[in-house]
């Protein structure tokens, strides 16, 4: 997850320098398709299985992921990177909620407190602020949140019934490049020159190598855990603001980042001690 919030940093900075040159729906379509491509690739090289008696909860996945893919890449044209990415980091606490009443996980207090602790961190880190002309960009990016956490459980449901990870990033992928060159096929397509191309390449390989990440996260750990460590792409695109726009961060922001910190490990020690009670299976 950690490698996927790297990632997912810097899928959002092309996408953001992306915004000059394509709209939002033509950002997630070239992501889509070419993340597609790479998998369905990978899966004929290693003669993986692509056809799937789990097609309903791929589609739920790959509509809900979609729906809150777009309306993220939009945010992110409409309104500063740090705000969007704010508000898209609101489904942790969707999902906490989800965990308990689709997964039918137990509650673990402490792990939830640590996911509260990792999201004040975010709003201290990115102290967001929406332009009165923007209210309906960040509605939208609370939405995002909400598709997003859907699409997690998902995810997380997927892994239980024994997917693996190309076959969901495949159909994941697959769907939304359907649905958004639709789209497209009635509106109008951006021409593409060398940086636009440059920049698209950039976003599909840092998108589908995070998806392909978060995916095996998912299967493999506990959702709240794996959830905790999803805050790392705050941390990281902080990091990346410093680097490349010299952004000089108050103490506040340092405050945040170690609350994000925090969070992520205390879940996982909190994991490690509540993990010999567990029955393998």
């Amino acid at each position: 997850m950690l490698v996927a919030g790297f990632l997912f940093a810097c899928m959002g900075v092309l996408v953001k320098l992306g915004a000059a040159y394509f709209s939002s729906t033509e950002l997630v379509f070239y992501r889509s398709l070419f993340g597609v491509w790479m998998t369905y690739l990978v899966i004929r090289y290693y003669r993986l299985p692509v056809t799937t008696p789990h097609w309903r909860v791929h589609c739920w996945r790959g509509i809900s992921g979609l729906i809150s893919l777009l309306m993220f890449f939009y945010c992110i044209t409409q309104l500063p990177l740090a705000t969007a990415i704010s508000l898209n980091y609101t489904w942790p606490l969707f999902l906490a909620l989800f965990s308990t009443l689709i997964l039918k996980e137990h509650i673990r207090w402490p792990l939830v407190c640590t996911v509260l602790v990792g999201f004040i961190g975010v709003v201290l880190l990115l102290r967001p602020s929406l332009p009165e002309d923007h209210w309906v960009a960040g509605l939208l990016g609370m939405a995002s949140g909400f598709f997003a956490a859907i699409a997690y459980i998902n995810v997380k449901q997927l892994g239980e019934l024994g997917e693996s990870e190309w076959q969901v990033v495949f159909y994941f992928t697959l769907i939304s490049t359907l649905g958004t060159g639709v789209w497209l096929l009635f509106t109008a397509f951006s021409p593409v020159n060398w940086d636009g191309l440059l920049l698209l390449l950039g976003t599909g390989v840092t998108a589908t190598l995070a998806q392909l990440a978060m995916t095996r996260a998912y299967h493999q750990g506990a959702t709240m855990v794996v959830t905790s460590l999803g805050y790392s792409t705050v941390l990281f695109a902080s990091l990346w603001g410093i680097l490349l726009w010299n952004e000089v961060l108050p103490p506040v922001a340092w405050l945040g980042m170690g609350l994000i910190v925090l969070g992520g490990t205390l879940s996982g020690i909190l994991s490690i001690k509540q993990a010999p009670a567990v029955a393998p299976k």
